[in-house]
């Protein structure tokens, strides 16, 4: 059941705390919805021995790591490889397969792709198809530890637990206590840095996968993304989202609904 936003007397030192992660690093937490993220930060603050946000602001502009942490917390990096195993089948049998008839180089996008998993899985799929190296893919996400971690591709296994076995073998060594993702992915796969609500996105793509992403964002931020979503994906491609974010009105941001979470655009 989804999470009933609360309402709150406002707080002015957490109002302030918004503005100065605006004004000094362009991210909006105002785009999210406040009693999670409120929640979420006042349990890090606290943790850290912060007793105010104007506080905890200061120090963080001090301590890279800190920043770091409030990264971290502020965008919930939980990934899996393989996460919902049957919506990545639909996109290998069904959705790749429509998309390849074009004939064209296809162009990929994984928005918000935390620590990798979800590109990589991706990677995997069309490297099996033997696609992979006429296919552009793109990774973005707000957080350099997270993007760090996905360049480095160094995964504990049970991050691997809904991979096929076979699949894993192919493209996973193992390395001490933790498993090394295929350098054949990682050289087809661009990581680039991004904030989705402020910057600006490429256009062209074929399929863009945003999942399990928008939960955070308020309604006003999700509308004002779905139609950048619209506007970057050339007439015919998809958009692939998370399994808690089916689009009720699909056709005011020019879409069609075809598999479950799977948007086509006219």
């Amino acid at each position: 059941m989804a999470e009933r936003e609360e309402i709150t007397a406002p707080d002015p030192d957490y109002s302030g705390f918004i503005q100065n992660i605006k004004q000094s690093t362009g991210i909006d937490l105002a785009q999210y919805k406040e009693a999670q993220m409120k929640r979420r930060l006042t349990t890090l603050r606290m943790k850290n021995g912060y007793h105010s946000f104007t506080d905890f602001f200061a120090a963080m502009m001090k301590d890279k790591a800190l920043f770091y942490e409030f990264l971290d917390r502020m965008t919930i990096n939980v990934s899996e490889f393989w996460r919902n195993p049957n919506r990545w089948e639909v996109l290998r049998d069904v959705i790749l397969p429509e998309l390849q008839q074009s004939g064209r180089r296809m162009k990929l996008w994984s928005a918000a792709c935390s620590t990798g998993e979800e590109p990589y899985t991706l990677a995997m799929i069309l490297s099996d198809k033997n696609l992979l190296a006429q296919t552009g893919i793109l990774a973005t996400d707000i957080d350099d530890g997270a993007l760090a971690k996905a360049k480095q591709g160094l995964y504990l296994e049970r991050s691997l637990k809904d991979v096929p076995k076979d699949v894993a073998n192919r493209y996973f060594s193992p390395e001490g206590p933790v498993f090394k993702v295929s350098e054949t992915l990682k050289k087809n796969i661009e990581f680039r840095k991004q904030n989705l609500l402020l910057d600006k996105f490429d256009d062209g793509f074929d399929l863009i996968i945003c999942r399990n992403v928008m939960i955070y964002f308020t309604e006003d931020a999700k509308n004002k993304l779905y139609h950048k979503f619209s506007a970057s994906l050339r007439p015919g491609g998809y958009l692939f989202v998370g399994s808690t974010e089916q689009i009720f009105t699909p056709a005011q941001f020019g879409f069609e609904s075809t598999e479950t979470f799977f948007y086509r655009k006219k």
